[in-house]
């Protein structure tokens, strides 16, 4: 199916989404932080990344930024995964270029409905 980078820094979040996507089919590669998602998705064809907003290093929304200003890396999907709800928040990383929000905590099958949405088998 696809390559999805996950990047949060609680290993117990990644883990969670891993067990999820796995048996879909998904391949999951994970990061602890903005910087190693980055470097991630730059040396791996991705098919989608899954970020959380409030990291060291570098944040999920710097990351956003970051992927959408790297030629080779357009068009590739960007779901925020985090705690945060507000509108301006949502609007903010609209507007960096997220394609989609999932709040947490996910259920496992809202998880999987927006990745089938997105990676295309």
């Amino acid at each position: 199916m696809g390559n999805i980078l996950t990047v949060d820094d609680s290993p117990s979040i990644r883990q969670m989404i891993k067990v999820v996507l796995t048996p879909a089919g998904h391949t999951v590669h994970e990061a602890g932080d903005g910087a190693q998602g980055l470097e991630r998705a730059k040396a791996t064809k991705m098919d989608l990344v899954i970020t959380d907003l409030n990291m060291p290093v570098m944040n999920g929304l710097e990351l956003i930024k970051a992927l959408r200003a790297t030629p080779s890396l357009l068009g590739l999907p960007i779901v925020f995964l985090t705690t945060e709800s507000s509108d301006t928040l949502k609007q903010e990383a609209k507007a960096a270029g997220a394609t989609g929000w999932i709040t947490k905590p996910f259920k496992p099958e809202q998880l999987l409905a927006v990745v089938g949405k997105l990676v295309r088998a």
